[in-house]
């Protein structure tokens, strides 16, 4: 079973950043930031510091776990976490520079139902959850 971490990333501008993917032939659709957890990696949270470090160049506080969703093949644990500064220009994951991957645009969208319907997320599971968090205060209070 592949393991995959990703980190809700709040910002000080109350606001949540996302990977917009444009690729040749598919509809654009928004991921939020991370990947799979590699043998190297001490653990879970040691693997999201990773590829929070690779795909934005910036270093994340992770809060807690705010969800897992799971299929016969795949986990995938979404971890609330804060984010002060970042660098999208210096990131470093090997997506990247490899051929035929596409676009990848970082997004910095509110932190409102309406603006998390709008960037098309991949998964489309985690949607709900992330209205749900809006809709307790749950991602507001953390800033």
């Amino acid at each position: 079973m592949q393991h995959r971490v990703r980190a809700v990333l709040l910002t000080p501008n109350r606001t949540m950043l996302l990977i917009r993917r444009v690729r040749p032939g598919v509809a654009p659709y928004s991921v939020i930031v991370g990947g799979r957890v590699e043998p190297s990696d001490a653990g879970p949270e040691a693997a999201l510091l990773r590829e929070v470090r690779e795909e934005i160049a910036g270093d994340a506080e992770i809060l807690s776990l705010l969800h897992t969703l799971e299929s016969d093949d795949e986990r995938q644990d979404f971890y609330l976490a804060t984010i002060e500064k970042w660098n999208f220009e210096d990131r470093t994951g090997p997506e990247f520079s490899a051929e035929g991957r596409g676009e990848y645009i970082l997004q910095e969208i509110p932190l409102t139902a309406a603006a998390i319907d709008a960037a098309d997320l991949m998964p489309p599971e985690i949607r709900s959850v992330l209205r749900e968090a809006i809709e307790r205060g749950e991602l507001l209070a953390t800033r």
